[in-house]
């Protein structure tokens, strides 16, 4: 079995592909990489939704990826052929073009999200775009011979009769963050007294950024002292700005450059998940959870079904979108060393059984196979 990891994808901005690469080499696949990284992040890509005009500078954008995929395909094409081609994450169009340079290898789709649902999610309400993400999101379904999703919630969203062509494999983390974990053990000695939060994202609804922000105001109004670090940008920022700022101990980085990161959330005791209430938000693990859990930090997040099904009795789970429920569990965690230690080991043991390259890829392994 050869495998052609193939697309658009950004390993840097999308360390899931990455994932997925990792875990195919650990079970003895080879994999060869044809990327021209399209340089555009998920919010960017529904920003020009939201701005119809954009469409016409990101279509030529891609197309011109396109033109270096296929011209280096061709050396590809020429030699030994791979058996199978990997779209990476946010592989709608390029499963598209996949379909017509490899017409008779297995075309494998990773299809973390559905066009049309994440665009609602960012506030896009427009019937003509959403039935437009709706078509892409067929023809893309369509193009695949396996439909890769991270949740059974996403996998429901896959239509009946193409179910049974789908796998659930996790979205994991990367060495480099279970790495920046060892590290931070090894250097970690005496916890300190206050306790350190970090938080990562594009501050979406769906990451329920305000109810972090009102959360630490609460507890700051009633004199339970924490050090947060927000990392990022996005739609709730403003929002969350109006909360923070202010507050004593909070830390905000518009930016973390992504090779740095694992590092920054490994020096803190708690990293958080998400809070929000919206229909995407109760039906995905976030990367921050696996990432987190990886780099040897207690995991605190919402108690939806994926979540609770990923991480078991290992991270604090809470209410999603209370503000009083994420205060209560960091009050808790602050005042309790030892609850923090045991969270703290149970995350990173759970994340060196399951959230590994190889572990995630497992299902995916099997149905290649």
């Amino acid at each position: 079995m050869r495998v052609l990891a193939f697309g658009t994808y950004d390993v840097k901005a999308h360390p899931r592909v990455q994932v997925l690469i990792d875990g195919l080499c650990d079970h003895g696949i080879t994999v060869e990489k044809l990327n021209a990284p399209l340089g555009l992040s998920t919010a960017q890509r529904v920003d020009v939704l939201q701005r119809p005009w954009l469409v016409p500078w990101l279509v030529a954008r891609l197309l011109r990826r396109w033109a270096t995929l296929t011209s280096r395909s061709a050396r590809i094409r020429r030699g030994e052929r791979s058996t199978h081609v990997l779209v990476g994450y946010l592989g709608h169009f390029d499963v598209l073009l996949a379909r017509v340079l490899f017409p008779r290898a297995q075309i494998i789709l990773d299809h973390l999200i559905f066009a049309a649902g994440t665009a609602k999610d960012r506030g896009v309400r427009s019937g003509v775009r959403i039935r437009l993400l709706t078509a892409l999101d067929r023809a893309a379904l369509r193009a695949a011979d396996l439909v890769v999703v991270d949740t059974v919630e996403h996998q429901r969203l896959v239509p009946v009769h193409r179910r049974a062509d789908s796998v659930v494999v996790p979205v994991g983390a990367t060495d480099r963050w279970f790495a920046a974990g060892d590290r931070a053990a090894q250097r970690r000695g005496r916890t300190e007294e206050t306790l350190s939060v970090v938080f990562f994202g594009l501050f979406t609804p769906l990451q329920g950024t305000t109810v972090v922000g009102e959360a630490v105001r609460r507890l700051h109004e009633q004199g339970n002292k924490i050090r947060l670090t927000l990392v990022g940008s996005g739609q709730d920022s403003h929002a969350v700005h109006a909360l923070v700022d202010g507050v004593a101990g909070v830390t905000w980085h518009d930016w973390v450059d992504g090779g740095e990161l694992p590092e920054v959330v490994a020096s803190h005791d708690v990293c958080l998940g998400i809070f929000g209430v919206t229909d995407k938000a109760l039906a995905v693990v976030p990367n921050k959870v696996y990432q987190g859990a990886a780099a040897g930090c207690a995991v605190v997040t919402s108690d939806t079904e994926p979540q609770r099904r990923a991480l078991g009795d290992a991270a604090v789970l809470v209410e999603p979108g209370s503000p009083e429920a994420l205060a209560a569990a960091l009050s808790t965690l602050a005042e309790n060393r030892d609850r923090l230690d045991h969270v703290r080991r149970a995350c990173l043991q759970l994340a060196g059984e399951r959230f590994t390259a190889r572990a995630v890829t497992v299902p995916m392994v099997e149905a290649l196979r």
